[in-house]
């Protein structure tokens, strides 16, 4: 589908409102109705009316996938007040589409319907800036939320969603510290111990690791499963930005990371698989051969428990020991602390429900007890420094990782995040550098054949920057 973008977009909303429209909206889909939420896309909305002036009873989420839809439906639906729905518009984040979609929605938004407004939006980190720079995103305050409310949070959750004059704009639920999940059989059988103290001395920097995935080698496994797995772990440690003011430049971090990747590639250290493919995803199930993954607490939760059955829950399977390689599993730091991801949920501007926005942000991202159930029942890590250090010393015990508490470590990697040289572009400058070095890990162009690519790739998403 070809996007229609327009130039200085990104730029302009650093110090202004949204102002410009997108096409490539998401396709129409048949509408459902499930325990008080509906699901449609961007085109659906279009089909409400209201009388002007009223206020609706909809509340419109964007949202790129159904991750927060599951946290909405199991910690705040049953609050939502009687004659109220809140419809998710959902529209897949590849190529940019959710941007779009949402872009096109929040440029409409004066002009909508009470049931058609967006009420609360999604964005990553990737991307946050653009939205938050912008006059699109209330301030949380004007909406009840206030400083006390978010004390217990990380520090770079707060800073990432305040716009220039540290205005708060967005709040997340979750934090993504980053460690390394490795396989426990894998390394009794090539290090001797699945020990998460032992394994780390194996892999606590760089050349270890590299030590290691030889001997993975030797013993027929893969130390990581394909081109982008470390990726996150070099491009979130970077020591400046994607854009110095209209010029791209490459970090040495990202040059280390196609470095090493094409040596892992040549080397027989990686299965040459893509992120989220087929044959990636299968590294996780029962008849994988890879040593580990780098991932956060959401990919543990969200990606590799439902990777790693033999038989799917759809089919009657259990997320339990046994069952395919859960429980098979263990965490330990790796080589860098990194951080990957993460959601913020933002009050759209012009919203008709900023009461219920506000009810549903306080529920799910400060209230202690409802943020303790999400972390005992979903293992995913909650933006809530006093009931991650407690659960830390607590007993509790992550079952796809074969008992192991891993939070202390995660929360002292979340302290170490440094999340200041990000930039509006990160999401499509970081998928267009691994896209245009597939072609050069698989050997089929050379290294200047593939920047070549990469920088077309970016005159057709940003015309606006520069690249030499």
């Amino acid at each position: 589908m070809k996007k229609k973008v327009v130039s200085g977009l990104l730029c302009a909303v650093m110090v202004a409102s949204l102002t410009a429209g997108c096409g490539a909206k998401s396709t129409q889909t048949q509408e459902t109705t499930k325990g008080g939420t509906t699901e449609t896309t961007s085109k659906e909305a279009e089909a409400k009316k209201e009388e002007p002036g009223k206020e609706g009873k909809v509340i419109n989420i964007y949202v790129w996938n159904d991750e927060f839809k599951a946290r909405y439906e199991d910690y705040y639906a049953s609050k939502l007040p009687a004659g109220y729905t809140v419809n998710f518009v959902t529209t897949p984040s590849e190529n940019n589409a959710y941007q779009n979609a949402l872009d096109e929605a929040l440029l409409n938004q004066a002009d909508a319907k009470a049931d058609d407004k967006v009420d609360m939006f999604l964005v990553e980190a990737d991307y946050i800036l653009k939205y938050v720079n912008s006059d699109s995103t209330l301030d949380l305050k004007e909406i009840g939320i206030t400083d006390q409310d978010i004390s217990k949070q990380y520090d770079y959750t707060k800073v990432i969603a305040q716009d220039t004059k540290g205005v708060q704009k967005g709040i997340s639920w979750q934090g993504c510290p980053g460690l390394y999940i490795y396989r426990r059989s894998i390394a009794k059988d090539v290090l001797g111990t699945d020990d998460p103290a032992e394994v780390q001395k194996a892999i606590n920097d760089w050349d270890s690791f590299d030590k290691t995935a030889a001997k993975m080698k030797d013993k027929g496994y893969y130390m990581v499963s394909g081109f982008d797995d470390t990726y996150r772990t070099f491009s979130n440690n970077v020591s400046s930005p994607w854009v110095n003011g209209d010029k791209v430049v490459i970090d040495p971090k990202i040059e280390k990371w196609i470095e090493q990747t094409k040596n892992y590639t040549d080397k027989g250290y990686n299965q040459k698989t893509v992120l989220w493919a087929a044959e990636w995803a299968s590294g996780q199930g029962p008849d994988s051969k890879v040593f580990g993954y780098f991932m956060p607490a959401w990919g543990v939760d969200f990606v590799m428990a439902k990777n790693s059955l033999a038989k799917a829950e759809a089919d009657g399977g259990k997320q339990e020991a046994g069952n395919g390689t859960f429980g098979d599993w263990a965490a330990t730091i790796g080589p860098e602390s990194y951080n990957w991801g993460g959601t913020w949920l933002c009050a759209a501007a012009g919203t008709d429900n900023a009461d219920i926005v506000a009810d549903i942000m306080k529920t799910i991202c400060t209230d202690d007890a409802t943020m303790k159930k999400i972390v005992e029942e979903k293992n995913d890590f909650v933006n809530n420094k006093t009931v991650m250090e407690a659960l830390a010393k607590s007993d509790y015990k992550s079952q796809f990782l074969g008992g192991q508490n891993p939070l202390q470590m995660y929360c002292d990697a979340a302290e170490k995040i440094d999340m200041s040289k990000i930039s509006p572009y990160d999401q499509g400058l970081n998928e267009s550098i691994q896209t245009a070095m597939h072609d050069y890990f698989n050997g089929t162009v050379d290294k200047d054949t593939a920047m070549k690519n990469f920088y077309t790739s970016i005159k057709e998403k940003y015309p606006e920057l520069k690249t030499e």
